[in-house]
């Protein structure tokens, strides 16, 4: 990605974040980049392909993340541990991008499903480690997708935790050390 494409895509993650996707405007888009309408529109035909572009690129991101981590593991807990340490670093580090996904989950509108759709084929990617785990007697035996959908939960909670600290930050490996003391621990069978 070029420097003008990757700025318009940055500012428009943190504007659609911090105002909405229907609150900003192309010109605020470009005003903020400091790009003509010209600029924007060489990289991007509309407003909604941003949006559309930001959200696979996000979510490639997540998934190839957790697939190269994941692919060197053999332990369905350790994956998992894996995946909540990516999410959480994710998070740390891409906060409009999980900002905008959640807002957007909720509706009914084409934008809304695309989200939607994003997320529950991530939660299916976990919530088949999961069955795995539970097949080769790893995970004690449990709703797949309940556990799956508390994974990305961990991300959604993440995002509450660092709202109500006083710095507004989130101390990455400590709050990875709590979710894995009183959640991941559990999973395993025979704890």
């Amino acid at each position: 990605m070029n420097k003008t494409k990757r700025k318009i895509f940055e500012t428009s993650m943190k504007l659609f974040a911090e105002k909405g996707y229907d609150a900003t405007s192309v010109e605020e888009i470009t005003a903020t980049v400091g790009v003509a309408k010209g600029t924007l529109y060489y990289h991007f035909s509309s407003k909604e392909e941003i949006f559309k572009f930001l959200v696979e690129e996000g979510v490639k991101l997540l998934k190839n993340s957790i697939a190269i981590k994941t692919d060197k593991l053999t332990n369905s807990i350790d994956k998992i541990r894996a995946i909540v340490l990516i999410e959480l670093k994710v998070l740390s580090k891409y906060e409009s991008f999980m900002t905008i996904i959640l807002s957007q989950i909720w509706g009914t509108d084409p934008r809304s499903i695309m989200c939607r759709n994003y997320v529950f084929e991530y939660i299916q990617m976990i919530e088949e480690i999961v069955k795995e785990g539970i097949e080769k007697g790893e995970i004690v035996e449990s709703d797949p997708n309940v556990i799956a959908s508390g994974i990305f939960g961990f991300a959604c909670a993440s995002l509450i935790y660092k709202l109500r600290r006083e710095k507004n930050t989130i101390e990455i490996q400590k709050l990875y050390a709590e979710i894995d003391k009183s959640f991941i621990r559990k999973l395993e069978r025979g704890q």
